[in-house]
């Protein structure tokens, strides 16, 4: 099923506003580890999905992810590890899927740099424990993107 692109971005910019008015992501976990797919758009890719708000979340626990449950992530701990190792494992990030696990894939660096900036817009600072401000990680992870870019 082929969805609209404004529905899809949409969504997107829905998630980037929640998941920085909450500072929480919320991803599906089970005994085995975390939920992915195979990406709807790229061959030989896989994509873990995340949502802003549980509901969401728990409603996508069906058939095959029957045995997950909605599990939060603080926004800091997302920014700091998952985006960064989800990046170094060549994984792509859903973003707000709906029930049937269609939306937005994301390079996890991208998504974190359009939260990133979000937050400064929002004039909101985050504690993190990797980095020493939210502007060391901007500046590092547009330093990759434009690394990656380059090669």
């Amino acid at each position: 099923m082929l969805q609209h692109t404004t529905t899809i971005e949409n969504r997107y910019k829905r998630f980037i506003q929640q998941v920085v008015d909450t500072e929480i992501i919320w991803g599906l976990k089970a005994a085995d580890g975390w939920a992915t797919a195979p990406s709807n758009e790229y061959e030989d890719t896989d994509v873990m999905p995340f949502w802003s708000d549980s509901a969401f979340c728990k409603a996508c626990a069906k058939e095959e992810w029957a045995q997950y449950t909605a599990t939060k992530i603080p926004l800091a701990e997302f920014l700091e590890s998952w985006c960064v190792g989800l990046h170094q494992d060549d994984l792509l990030v859903g973003v707000n899927w709906d029930l049937n696990l269609f939306g937005k894939e994301e390079e996890p660096l991208v998504l974190a740099l359009a939260i990133l900036n979000q937050l400064k817009q929002a004039n909101k600072t985050l504690f993190l424990c990797r980095y020493d401000s939210q502007e060391s990680l901007q500046a590092l992870i547009e330093q990759a993107l434009r690394q990656e870019r380059a090669d």
